[in-house]
Order: C-alpha cells, then structure tokens, then sequence
C-alpha cells in the first residue's frame, strides 16, 4: 500500500485558553487566547509545519470548541479523518497562563471529556496502514478504554510494519494522582504508573521523556537506573531530555553518564515559557527521524524547536515551519529572546499563515464617502445595500475558493457580520475616507485598541495617500500612523493590507511606487498584502513587484486596484498585471457596485435587479481575471 501520511499522533485535544497577562497569578488573568492544545494534537500540526504529512486519532464534543479543533488542523494541513466527533461529550478545556520562567498554573477541564472516550472502534485498519508511523503519549494509557485504542493501534501499525514512538508525556493530575489545582505538577512517583508504562514499552521503536518522565517510566528517581529498567523491556531508542543541557539518544545500552549519549546542538536562549516545549521539540524529533537523519541532526531539529516553544506564547503557535528551521539554524541567535528577533517574526508570521489565498478576486464595497455623495443616500440605506452587494458576492463565489469583499463596519456592519464563517476573504479598511495625513476610523481609539474586537478573519486595510515628494510633517505623520497600525496588527493576530495611491496627490513615473514600497519595509512595515494602481507599464509592474520581493519573499502578494475604471480599461490593465506572479487578483468596486449603488438609493431599482447587475458584473470580471492570468502564465 502507498504510504500517503508519515505520521498519525493518537491521543488527547483539547482546547488551550492561555493567560494574555504574564508574571501574574492565573486568578488575575484579564483575558486569554484560544488555541489547539493537547500534546498528539501539538505534534499533528508541529510536524505538519515541518512538513511532514501528519494525521491526528483523537474525539472532540459536537459543538464550537470541537469545530475550532477540527477546523483549525486542517488549516494546518493535519489529515482529519481520524478525528471522530462524539455527541456526548464536550471538548476538553485548559486553562492556563506563564507565571514565570518556570511556573504556569494550569487547570485541566477534562471531566468525562470526549477524547477520554476514545475507544477501539475508533481506530481504522486502513488508515493506520496508510502511515510510515504512529504516535501515542503517555495520557491515553491511564484509562482502560483509551489504552486499548492506543494498543490496537500500536498493534495494527506492527502488523503493516510503522514505525511506532511513545512520548511518555507524564502528568500526574491526569492519572488522578493530583488535585485539580495541581495542573502544572510534573512528578509524583506510583509504582502503579510504572507498571502500566513498562507493560507498553515494548511496543515502541523510540522513547522520548524528561528525566523525571524515565523515572515514572523506570520505577526509580536515579536517571541511569531507570534508562537500564526501560531498556530492559524495550529495544526501542531513548531520547532523554535533560532541559537547557538539550537531549540524548541512546540506541543500546545505557552507558554510566548521560553525557556518553548521542546529542545534537542546543541553543542559548532565554526561557519565556516553558509549556508545549516537549510537543515542540517532538515534532522536531519526529521531523528528523522519518527523515532518516543521523540522531545528532535530528536532536538539532528537536532542540531547535522546543527553543522556539520556550520562547514564545503558547504551544502550537509558536512552532516553527520548515522554512522558519532552516532560516534560524542558518544564521543562528541573534538575541535570546527569540519573539524580539523583528527577522525571525516576520518568518514566523509569514510562513504560517493560515490559507490559500494564490487567487484573489474581490468585490470591494468598502466605499464610504463615495456612497455617502450618491443621490438619495443615508447610513441606513447604505447598509442595506452593503448587504446586496454580500449576497452578489456570495452567489458569484458559490461555495468556491479564490473570492472575497471589502467591507467597512460603519456603514456594512450588518454584511460583515454576515460574511463570517462564509469563506469569503473578508478585508475591513480602518483609514477615515479621504484623509491625508493619513486619520483612522474613530472605532480603533487612539492606542488601535479596537483591533480587539475584530475576528481574527478579517484583514485591516488601510489606504495612504503617499508621495515621495510629500513634505517632511506629512511624511512623518503618514508613516507614524501607518508602523503603529502595523504593529497592533500583528500583537492582535490580524493580517494588514496596505493600498498606496500616489497618482492621486502627485505625478508618478515607474519607480515612483517601488519607491514608497521600499520606504515602507525600511520603516519595518511588512504588509501580508499590497494594493496598488492598475500601472499602465510593465516597467511599474517589474520594479514594484521587485521591490516587494526583494524584501519579502514570504509576502501574500498583491491585489490591483479599479479607480472606477470601464470593464474595456479594466481589462488592459488586468492583462499587464497578471503577467507578474506576484499579482493574486484584483479589489475592484464601483465598477461592479456603481451603476448600481446610484439606482438603488434613489429608488429606481429593485433588491433582485441590483443583485442581478453586480453579479453578473463580479462574475465577468473573475473570468476576465482568469483569462488573463492564463494567457500571462504561457509568456
């Protein structure tokens, strides 16, 4: 059988709310960040970000946090199938925050939770033997009913020759050996685990733990001692982490010291967190292991990313993509606080975004002041037009990838919150309409605190009017606004496009916005998307696109903009754009909403023959878009 997944992680999910607040007690946490969490589950998306092509056997409940679990692995490129929903049970909660260096109080929520209902009809022969390995940690052999999913499993993976591999992921409170306030405790010995562990142990090709997860494993607190206990009832490999002193690999037998185990390099870095750093440097473990490299290598990769765990927010965010490894092991530490290296950040952010967005064709609707000037306007009929120009959107795009809108929430509140969950890329401008120095919306505050309440969906817009050959005070001001706004951005987990029109306060040649692009990066302003001119030359379109690759090679890309072009000029600057991979697609209104927007509000048009117009408009610009991008992909 063709072996399409490397590996498959069994075992826990849960849902991670993470304190926001650091150096505090959990009891005065103001607020938190949702994550996935839940170690097989860490490891799914770790390896995923590595490159591996992971798969997780898990249950989750038949509500919000278990759709949140579902859909966010598969946002990470995690193989699903094997996560079954349970109609019973709800998702498994923790909460948890980072005290210090090395305290962080934790709650498991975990009562009768659905993947502790996980059970042997869960686990499929087939898609075990679709895998080069499975995966189990140590949680889901303290109950008899997950214990023989995960044994079947181990079974099954000996039978079509998997490699196997156990974390022991030892955590006291989950075999009831703690109170509920002890979430965070690491150790309490029990001759009882120890039986239960080493009755397993033999089902594993390599064994990765702390020292004090081998000495549960061992039945003794002396390190040697029990590395001896657990290779005496397995021949797998024992990976020992021993904290900043990095790792060992034992292949045979246990020499006298730690220190006579294979290792691989460590980092100098400084701890921020220590939760999920094993899950991270598993995935790393995993990464190298499949790959077949040397133990060394693979205890690099390891190391490598339970650095970056221990160092960041959470768990799984703050793993690393494969692009992110090889750009860090490269160039090295530059500062030990790795979440203040502004370079490492920006690999970070931009290699693991979420999505494929390689096609964009937006209707944008964000128009304000345009629409405010139109006869017969008022807010709340501008914004039941925002809502037909959502119901255009969505029929054009049917369900499809590669369509989206822009929406502004003053005016198309209500389209907005419609157009959650849709799919549509949804892009929400936050600059006040018309304003130069650039002036924000007054929803944001002065601080941009308003970025709190979006949906991590939604993309901040922002258009500046900026020129070259502005004067000093308009430059400064344009640019302080637009670096502050950066930076809320990415402290609040949202994605910014940036839209430059200089033709509109100045001449401009093909450098000109090349120019204001590179000001931009050199201000440390890394747009996720660009928004520019349909340019009437190839030279604008080679030195803008070069400009932007040249300091970001991770960027989403660009969309052009309309300025209320005919559908004839619409298609003459399309077919220049979409010569350059760089360009996704276009963020084009009023040529779509115009005609439109000017019979509705006076009343001369109905609901339906409005949705009509637009429609059938957005649907031949998409395949103009498409013909174009065709045509300019064979040059």
């Amino acid at each position: 059988m063709t072996r399409t997944l490397d590996v498959i992680t069994i075992g826990r999910s849960s849902v991670d709310l993470y304190g926001a607040q650091v150096g505090g007690r959990l009891e005065d946490m103001g607020s938190f960040q949702k994550y996935i969490g839940g170690s097989p589950t860490n490891m799914a998306a770790g390896t995923a970000r590595l490159g591996l092509k992971s798969a997780l056997i898990t249950r989750v409940g038949d509500e919000h946090m278990g759709r949140f679990i579902r859909e966010e692995l598969a946002k990470e490129g995690v193989d699903v199938r094997g996560v079954r929903t349970d109609p019973e049970r709800l998702t498994a909660l923790v909460l948890l925050g980072i005290r210090d260096d090395k305290q962080f109080p934790l709650i498991f929520y975990r009562e009768n939770c659905a993947d502790m209902a996980l059970c042997e009809d869960d686990i499929d022969e087939a898609f075990i033997a679709e895998a080069r390995s499975v995966v189990a940690t140590g949680t889901h052999l303290s109950h008899p009913r997950t214990e023989a999913a995960v044994l079947k499993a181990l079974t099954l993976a000996r039978k079509h020759g998997l490699q196997t591999a156990l974390d022991i992921d030892y955590r006291p409170n989950l075999w009831g050996l703690a109170g509920h306030g002890d979430g965070e405790s690491r150790f309490i010995e029990s001759a009882q685990v120890t039986a239960k562990l080493q009755s397993t142990l033999h089902y594993f090709d390599l064994i990765v733990g702390t020292e004090e997860e081998f000495h549960i494993a061992g039945g003794t607190t002396d390190t040697i001692a029990a590395l001896r206990a657990v290779r005496a009832v397995s021949n797998a490999t024992l990976v020992c982490k021993r904290g900043p002193m990095g790792a060992v690999a034992f292949t045979g037998a246990i020499p006298d010291s730690l220190d006579d185990g294979e290792a691989g390099p460590g980092f100098p870095i400084e701890v921020f967190n220590v939760l999920g750093a094993g899950d991270g440097f598993m995935s790393g473990l995993l990464k190298g292991w499949l790959d077949g490299e040397p133990w060394p290598v693979a205890l690099k990769y390891a190391n490598a990313c339970g650095a970056f765990a221990v160092s960041r927010h959470g768990c799984t965010p703050a793993y690393p993509s494969w692009e992110e490894l090889q750009f860090f092991l490269n160039r090295g530490v530059v500062t030990p606080a790795l979440r203040k290296d502004a370079a490492l950040e920006q690999v970070h952010w931009a290699t693991n975004r979420h999505r494929d967005w390689s096609t964009m064709r937006v209707f944008a609707f964000d128009h304000r002041m345009q629409l405010e000037q139109m006869e017969g306007a008022t807010p709340q009929k501008i914004g039941a037009f925002k809502e037909l120009c959502l119901k255009a959107a969505l029929q054009v795009a049917n369900g499809q990838p590669g369509y989206g809108i822009l929406c502004d929430s003053r005016l198309g509140r209500d389209a907005l919150f419609q157009a959650a969950g849709s799919g549509l890329w949804i892009g929400r401008p936050v600059e006040w309409p018309g304003s130069r120095p650039l002036t924000l919306e007054p929803e944001l505050g002065p601080d941009f605190g308003g970025l709190q309440e979006w949906p991590l969906e939604h993309v901040v817009k922002v258009l500046c009017f900026y020129h070259p050959d502005d004067d000093d005070a308009t430059k400064a001001a344009q640019e302080d606004t637009v670096r502050r706004l950066f930076h809320a951005c990415r402290r609040n987990r949202l994605e910014m496009l940036l839209e430059i029109i200089p033709s509109k306060v100045g001449p401009t040649n093909d450098q000109t916005s090349a120019e204001i692009i590179q000001r931009f990066y050199d201000l440390g302003v890394y747009p996720d998307w660009w928004k520019l001119e349909p340019f009437t030359t190839e030279a604008a379109w080679d030195n803008a696109c070069a400009a932007i690759n040249r300091n970001d090679p991770h960027t989403r890309g660009v969309v052009v903009l309309g300025l209320d072009a005919s559908e004839a000029a619409l298609a003459t600057s399309l077919a220049l754009a979409a010569r350059q991979p760089l360009v996704k697609g276009f963020a084009i209104g009023r040529t779509i909403f115009g005609d439109a927007a000017r019979a509705w509000l006076k009343g001369q048009m109905t609901d339906a023959a409005a949705v009509e117009m637009m429609s059938d408009r957005y649907a031949r610009l998409a395949a103009l878009w498409d013909s174009k991008r065709a045509e300019g992909a064979k040059q």
